[in-house]
């Protein structure tokens, strides 16, 4: 590993170990590497698919059209994805006490799979269902998706994945809660977010204003990178959280 990197680690894991509350706040980059590619970017689904399939309006309108492909991208291709040794990572910093919480923008429940207990899913969860009309909730894991879409046993409404289509408002408690995480942390690591994503770029902000150290691990600079960020860790999440752990001795 570049020596400069490695200094840069150490000044990470002695910020970390000196911290009375660290966040860790991810996107899509900790998950790419288990297979999940991001929506944005060069090789981001947008590239691919007509992004209003996720808009709330035309999901109303065309419930079938959407469910379709949601059940191609969501379930049968991101359902295959495991948790990468990042996730790991974070998952045993959390149960060794060197981590309070993770706030994620993504809704693979990888953190969860991996082992992490405090997780605030910003954008919601594709591992629960909710119906549009009577509220009741299901597990993906309970329902069959050869007859779409999905309606409710209880009042025949439209069944929606639980995590956020375009036109939605963030979920609570999961909004209070990451804001509130942002305040109280005096180290906050970003992992593989670029920034580009309102209103949850503006937490790694509000964290900083509040005075936490800002640890950036990213591929390539972010939006975070020249504005908010201390210690820069440029590369894969997989390879940075593991010598990080590393160097925390876990």
């Amino acid at each position: 590993m570049d020596k400069n990197i490695q200094n840069l680690i150490g000044k990470a894991a002695q910020a970390i170990r000196g911290a009375q509350r660290v966040t860790a706040f991810s996107g899509a980059g900790i998950s790419v590497e288990s297979n999940i590619p991001p929506f944005r970017g060069k090789n981001g689904l947008w590239n691919k698919y007509d992004p209003k399939f996720l808009e709330i309006n035309y999901f109303m309108l065309h419930p079938k059209e959407s469910w379709e492909l949601i059940k191609e991208i969501i379930y049968d291709f991101f359902g295959k994805a495991k948790p990468n040794s990042a996730h790991y990572a974070l998952a045993l910093m959390e149960k060794k006490g060197f981590l309070q919480a993770v706030i994620t923008q993504n809704i693979d429940n990888l953190h969860q799979e991996a082992g992490s207990e405090n997780v605030y899913e910003f954008h919601g969860t594709s591992q629960k269902l909710v119906c549009l009309d009577c509220g009741r909730s299901y597990l993906i894991n309970d329902m069959s998706l050869e007859k779409l879409p999905l309606l409710c046993s209880k009042c025949g409404g439209l069944i929606k994945p639980d995590f956020i289509f375009f036109g939605e408002p963030i979920p609570e408690p999961a909004a209070s809660r990451s804001f509130m995480e942002a305040e109280l942390s005096d180290v906050f690591i970003v992992i593989g977010s670029t920034g580009e994503v309102a209103p949850a770029s503006q937490i790694p902000h509000l964290a900083k204003n509040n005075g936490a150290l800002i640890i950036e691990i990213n591929t390539e600079e972010s939006g975070f990178t020249h504005s908010i960020t201390d210690i820069f860790l440029k590369g894969k999440a997989t390879e940075m959280m593991t010598a990080l752990v590393k160097e925390l001795k876990l």
